[in-house]
């Protein structure tokens, strides 16, 4: 039940992204492009969004289990770090670039597009290269703190 569930909600989902225009990359770039000949139509699909979305998500805050008993997973970070604002201009800059963004691209890729497919391998290079990255730099900061406690521990004696 749980499969069919989340296949009729992702269904729903990419069918409201093809009917809202989300997919479409050259009206995303004519949304983005407000010097040029800018299309706001996209304003009315993210102001619906929010609607629903902040409710919901307020909503969600007051629980603990979900409508179907599971236990809530939401986001507790409440602070803009300088990782998330290099995710979100790294996301932006590629949104701009293509006119794609996840939702839509996995849309595209389904109705077996080239532009979907490409974003879509991209987008898999890209996680890739953030989860490289973000073992280095673990690594590395461990190594550093290991060092840091040394060298305390070396004082204290």
């Amino acid at each position: 039940m749980s499969a069919l569930i989340s296949f009729a909600v992702g269904l729903l989902f990419g069918l409201g992204l093809i009917i809202s225009g989300m997919s479409d990359p050259f009206k995303v770039l004519g949304f983005l492009d407000p010097a040029g000949n800018w299309d706001p139509s996209l304003l009315v699909v993210m102001a619906g969004a929010l609607a629903l979305g902040i409710p919901a998500f307020r909503l969600a805050e007051r629980r603990s289990t979900s409508l179907r008993g599971k236990t809530m997973q939401l986001p507790s970070a409440r602070q803009i770090d300088r990782r998330l604002v290099v995710g979100s201009a790294l996301f932006g800059v590629g949104w701009g670039l293509a006119g794609i963004c996840p939702g839509p691209g996995l849309v595209l890729l389904g109705a077996g597009t080239v532009n979907g497919l490409v974003f879509v391998l991209a987008l898999l290079a890209g996680m890739s290269l953030f989860a490289w990255f973000d073992r280095l730099y673990s690594r590395r900061r461990t190594r550093f703190l290991h060092r840091q406690g040394e060298k305390n521990v070396c004082r204290t004696n």
